[in-house]
């Protein structure tokens, strides 16, 4: 016993002896404290960060001398020494700029954004904090080179560089590794299932084309979204956002966000997170009932389409319907709906994810899992409106990984929930009243009634139109009875978009990618290798894709390397080296090799010159192969090579059709898009003159991979205390990937100049979209540059400009459509001060858009100039470890909008009180 006594108090003594305790207080150089500094010794994954008052504790195995790393993102990183236990350590921080944060995505390797070989982008918890904006996510408008289309207060895209639309397929966005898109729509839905603002450690934009080390769907720019680590920051820290927004349309409505973060290391081996969010607000109102084809027409024209105003895109040529020489040859559509009516733009968000990482060795090999799930309500503009409500998306990810290499496998997962058409809601109330027939045929028999009788009360033609159209109308369904909400039920919940507008969805994607980095075994150069792999499992049940049998499967895979050379020229200049090369091949295509080459050339530290070469490539999305989609005006037709066939329909032939020898019926598939169509130009060309000359062949050609070639020069420096940061590109295109809208006769073949002439004048045809090549020449091209500085004994200000213009004959391809949708010049500036006295600040944010031409399935329109002013005011109280924020977005209360058909933009006001008990 005595004996066991003795060795227990043995091993006691040494366990007490090993264990060393630093503890300390991290500031800036004004004094103030910084949360969440990160407290690591040399050469280890041990470590820990400061808490709210800048206060930290350490204790280690470790026997003293060593050394400790302090590091802040936005300042210096200082090494200090330990050499006794117990020893308190304070440390003042200096503050850098932002040429000295650290980057990962670029290289996929952690360099500083200054010797970048491309041109990166990066937004901090500094950024995060002093942003006016009413969340980080709509703050990364303020970077440079940045747009950001507001589709609805809980969705808004991200773009880069042109081509973009809300639908965004060139433009990829990382959330620690995980592709956050939405399999169903191949783009994410904003930060529907992004990140909680508190659990944000670093967000990174990388512009311009990045296949070379993140696939085919890194075509136009990627944005990567880095959580906070367990093990690094510990803690619960919460932030509360109450306000409302402010719109003409739609009035002042509460807003509410809320988010909370729980983190907590169990031991040096085992630490584990929780994040919640929640955000609920009023919607901005879309009430344009302007005509959609820029036409001038009001609601009183016969053939009427109002922008937002939906079930009107059903009409007919009355003349030909009746086949009466006392009806005008005129094209007339049914009474719709305004959006308003169809939706009750309730915004709501909520969020949540947790992982568990374990460290089995206590050092920086890292066993991950993460879960992430979302859910929610927000308005969706693709080729029609949809409110997209109870939408779920989910994600689960385990990696393995250390300083030098990680595999990574996850699986996404969506779930349309209640979500529908708003265009076939409206359409199909009107139905469910009264059919088409019934109701065009009450038109013309009044019209033609008021012809017959001498038309004794003098009616003007329009006087004519109204009646006829007041007489089909009697006995309508209108918005607030229960007739019409009876309806409105039945349709959202009907998947069948010609009795309903329901639409179905529960489609994955299965990816897997590893990477390894051998600049530990050798010094002659940085060399990396990866692979990724991805398989598509589209399920819509028939309401999207062209599924109806069966869900559609298909893979893709990818391999890549990347060797990285820094070459001291002298004591003064060092030129760093970067090549690339990817292979990607889908089992729908032959495989693509894309390179990339970089010099960056360092001068006298303060200055570094880059230039690059890379290209890029696009494999068709899966929308672009196998949607098979009526939206009323078109059928949407993917241009996979066993697509077309997938999706018919059958159609009732005209009586001049039947008169020709065809039957009632006739059956036509999608493959008539693609083998047997007109441009619809060339249609619109022939009904005006009647010269068969003006009909064009379409037969679009099946989809293919998409390619970029991109050449990039840039600066990045410091010169008289102003930090500049200038970037210049040139893309030129190939088989650029976009829609051609033909028209396919019911009947005879394109060219014939005879029965397929007849099918168009007797309106049997079907109008398709299809997504195809343009062999047109594609290029882009554009430059931006940024100037910070501090100013006035440290206000911080900073000013940048971004030109992007698209090289593109449009009047020689009237039926191909880019989507460029970008202004041709913005201007963005800010100004504040994080310590104006002592724990007070404020930021002001100012940014002014050109006008553009916004083009997309929708809808095509002008979007006028605006400017844009975001404030807010700061206060920290330590003792309570708290900051609070009064903010303000679109100050000036000028409303505007970035897109054709969406509600316009008003303003925010908020107040946030953000807890950070690390």
């Amino acid at each position: 016993m005595k004996t066991t006594f003795k060795l227990f108090v043995m091993l006691f003594s040494v366990i007490s002896f090993a264990q060393t305790t630093v503890k300390g207080t991290v500031t800036d150089n004004t004094g103030q404290p910084l949360p969440g500094a990160n407290i690591i010794i040399e050469g280890t994954t041990t470590g820990t960060s400061t808490d709210f008052d800048g206060k930290y504790t350490l204790s280690t195995d470790k026997v003293p001398p060593f050394k400790l790393i302090i590091s802040y993102t936005g300042f210096e990183n200082q090494t200090i020494e330990v050499t006794s236990n117990n020893q308190t350590v304070d440390v003042q921080l200096v503050e850098g700029n932002e040429l000295d944060e650290v980057v990962i995505s670029a290289s996929r390797t952690p360099e500083r954004i200054f010797e970048s070989p491309v041109t990166v982008e990066r937004f901090g918890t500094k950024e995060i904090k002093n942003t006016p904006s009413s969340d980080f996510y709509a703050g990364l408008e303020n970077l440079k080179g940045v747009d950001i289309n507001t589709n609805s207060l809980t969705f808004k895209s991200i773009n880069t560089r042109g081509f973009a639309s809300f639908a965004n397929t060139r433009f990829m966005q990382l959330v620690d590794g995980m592709d956050n898109s939405a399999p169903a729509l191949n783009f994410p839905l904003g930060n529907l299932l992004g990140m909680v603002e508190t659990d944000v450690n670093s967000v990174e934009l990388l512009p311009g084309a990045a296949s070379a080390l993140y696939g085919a769907n890194a075509f136009n720019g990627i944005l990567f979204m880095r959580s906070k680590s367990p093990f690094d920051n510990q803690g619960i820290s919460a932030y509360l956002k109450r306000g409302i927004t402010s719109q003409e349309a739609a009035g002042d409505n509460d807003y509410t966000d809320f988010g909370i973060r729980m983190a907590y290391k169990f031991s040096e081996k085992f630490a584990a997170k929780v994040n919640f969010g929640y955000l609920k607000g009023t919607d901005w109102a879309a009430t344009n009932t302007e005509d959609r084809f820029n036409r001038g027409l009001t609601r009183a024209a016969t053939d009427y389409d109002g922008i937002n105003v939906y079930g009107d895109e059903v009409s007919t040529n009355i003349r030909d319907a009746s086949n009466l020489g006392i009806i005008p040859d005129v094209e007339v559509s049914r009474t719709g709906y305004n959006e308003i009516d169809l939706t009750n733009y309730n915004a709501e968000s909520i969020k949540a994810d947790w992982g568990l990482y374990f460290r089995p060795w206590a050092n920086d090999f890292e066993i991950q899992y993460v879960g992430k799930v979302g859910s929610g309500n927000t308005i969706y503009q693709g080729a029609n409106r949809y409110n997209i409500k109870n939408f779920f998306l989910q994600q689960h990810k385990i990696e393995v990984r250390n300083d030098n290499f990680f595999v990574r496998g996850y699986v996404t997962e969506d779930k349309a929930g209640d979500s529908y058409d708003m265009v076939f809601t409206g359409i199909n109330i009107n139905r469910a009243w009264k059919s088409d027939a019934d109701w065009f045929g009450d038109y013309i028999a009044t019209y033609a009634g008021i012809e017959l009788s001498g038309n004794p009360q003098g009616l003007t033609d329009q006087q004519k139109h109204d009646a006829a159209r007041a007489a089909a109308d009697t006995g309508r369904f209108l918005p607030g009875t229960p007739e019409f909400q009876n309806a409105f039920n039945q349709s959202i919940n009907n998947p069948d978009l010609s009795t309903g507008s329901k639409f179905q969805d529960n489609s994955k994607i299965y990816h897997a990618d590893a990477n390894y980095n051998f600049s530990h075994l050798w010094d002659v150069a940085e060399v990396q290798v990866g692979a990724s792999y991805r398989r598509y499992r589209l399920n819509s049940f028939g309401t999207i894709y062209t599924d109806f049998d069966a869900p559609i499967n298909y893979s893709e895979v990818g391999f890549y390397t990347q060797i990285q050379k820094g070459l001291e020229l002298n004591e003064n200049m060092e030129l760093k080296l970067t090549g690339s090369l990817r292979y990607d091949k889908s089992e729908l295509f032959d495989g693509f090799f894309s390179p990339r080459i970089s010099a960056g050339l360092t001068v006298n530290e303060n200055h570094n010159f880059r230039a690059s070469f890379q290209t890029g490539f696009r494999n068709p999305t899966t929308q672009d192969l196998y949607i098979g989609l009526d939206v009323g005006r078109a059928i949407l037709i993917g241009g996979a090579f066993d697509n077309p066939e997938r999706f018919s329909r059958d159609y009732a032939v005209s009586v001049d059709g039947q008169n020709l020898g065809f039957p009632g019926t006739i059956t036509q598939t999608g493959a008539s898009a693609y083998n047997n169509s007109y441009f619809a130009s060339s249609v619109q060309a022939f009904g005006d003159s009647t010269n068969p000359a003006d009909l064009e062949i379409a037969n679009s050609n099946l989809a293919q991979p998409e390619q970029v070639s991109s050449f990039e020069v840039g600066y990045r420096g410091k010169v008289d205390g102003f930090i500049i940061d200038a970037s210049a590109y040139y893309n030129a295109y190939k088989d650029f990937l976009a829609n051609e809208t033909v028209i396919a006769p019911l009947y005879g073949t394109v060219g014939d100049n005879s029965l397929s002439l007849a099918a168009i004048a007797n309106g049997d045809f079907q109008a398709y979209q299809t997504y195809t090549n343009s062999d047109a020449d594609i290029n882009s091209y554009g430059a931006a540059i940024q100037v910070s500085k501090k100013i006035f004994n440290g206000f911080d200000l900073s000013a940048n400009y971004t030109y992007a213009k698209l090289d593109f004959d449009v009047d020689a391809n009237p039926d191909f459509r880019t989507n460029f949708n970008t202004p041709e010049h913005k201007v963005k500036v800010t100004f504040g001060k994080t310590d104006l006295f002592e724990n007070f600040g404020f930021n002001v944010a100012w940014r002014w858009s050109d006008n553009y031409f916004w083009e997309a399935s929708f809808g095509d329109g002008e979007v006028p100039a605006f400017n844009v002013l975001d404030a807010q005011i700061n206060y920290t109280i330590p003792s309570f470890k708290s900051t609070f924020k009064l903010g303000a977005t679109n100050l000036l209360q000028d409303e505007y909008f970035t897109a054709f058909g969406t509600g316009f933009i008003g303003s925010q006001y908020y107040l946030s009180w953000t807890i950070n008990n690390l």
